[in-house]
């Protein structure tokens, strides 16, 4: 087995390797991670067995603080692999890795994501049974809220009542592509309550929706006059619906409005998928609860799937 650096000219080969692996997402697509690639310095690898492909490793490298990142983009990386690939093989991964990085780049550290288990095609955790091997720490765990979709637990009282009061207020649920008027509402909903902006601008929410329209989408509740007062940025991908953004504004709070929103894509849109996940309700590596948010979720029955964070000394 042998490892190259990616470069462009290894795209196709990437990309074509991403949609065979058995725990990639369209996030470890090129044409996605490389939307910002002009805040990171791309160190990926791929790994070859002759001339063919059997392993991805997105990553990039902060130089400053001689530390790689799988990837620091992303909310999660880690090794991408196949169905074919064993723990043995896995761990010869790993090690080459850590020689390249420590070898090549003269990193002192490696931070691993690790791609949940809701997110696999078939089982895949020979990653964390590697990190192990390399005595790995944990140093940050986000508590994401997930529905099991074929065995929801029923929604809370506070939600049943917002969903009544939604629909009685005739309230018009589509699919849209308006998303300047959606990140208007989700930017002042993220300014005022937490003071922060969108990770992503409404430049490249366009641009990714443009490169991906299976995968990223937009549903919005409307009032009764046709304006936008709730949405939500969905990211689907094989067997999960992430929610990547939702928000509503102080009228569609006042009727319901996201409430509504999330019973009817949970319900009927995306009822045949494996996993609903709302995403992290964390902050400052899992430290921080935002016992709110959480309670938010939890009421449509998500329950905890964990987002770790390690780091190899290397």
């Amino acid at each position: 087995m042998n490892i190259k650096p990616y470069t462009q000219d290894l795209e196709q080969q990437w990309n074509d390797f991403i949609r065979l692996s058995k725990n990639a997402t369209f996030l470890h697509d090129r044409r996605y991670m490389d939307y910002h690639s002009d805040r990171f310095v791309d160190c990926s690898l791929l790994f070859f067995d002759g001339n063919k492909v059997v392993a991805c490793l997105p990553a990039s490298y902060d130089a400053e603080h001689f530390t790689v990142t799988s990837h620091g983009g992303l909310t999660y990386g880690g090794l991408l692999v196949s169905c074919k690939t064993s723990t043995r093989v896995v761990l010869e991964m790993f090690n080459l890795m850590v020689k390249y990085y420590r070898d090549v780049l003269s990193a002192k550290q490696l931070i691993y994501k690790p791609i949940p288990y809701i997110y696999h095609s078939y089982p895949s955790d020979e990653d964390l049974y590697a990190l192990f091997r390399l005595n790995a720490r944990l140093v940050g765990r986000g508590i994401s809220s997930a529905i099991l979709l074929n065995d929801r637990l029923p929604f809370t009282e506070s939600r049943k009542c917002c969903i009544r009061k939604a629909k009685r207020e005739n309230l018009i649920i589509t699919e849209t592509k308006d998303i300047r008027s959606f990140w208007l509402i989700l930017s002042q909903v993220l300014k005022s309550r937490h003071n922060v902006s969108p990770v992503h601008s409404c430049e490249e929410l366009e641009l990714l929706m443009n490169r991906f329209p299976n995968n990223i989408k937009l549903y919005a509740t409307y009032s009764k006059e046709g304006v936008i007062i709730a949405g939500a940025v969905l990211y689907i991908t094989a067997n999960t619906v992430h929610v990547q953004y939702m928000a509503s504004n102080d009228e569609g709070v006042t009727m319901g409005a996201l409430d509504f929103l999330m019973e009817h894509l949970i319900s009927n849109v995306y009822s045949n998928f494996h996993y609903w996940d709302f995403g992290i309700s964390t902050e400052l590596g899992g430290l921080y609860l935002n016992e709110g948010l959480i309670f938010q979720k939890e009421g449509f029955g998500g329950r905890a799937v964990c987002y770790d964070t390690y780091a190899i000394d290397l």
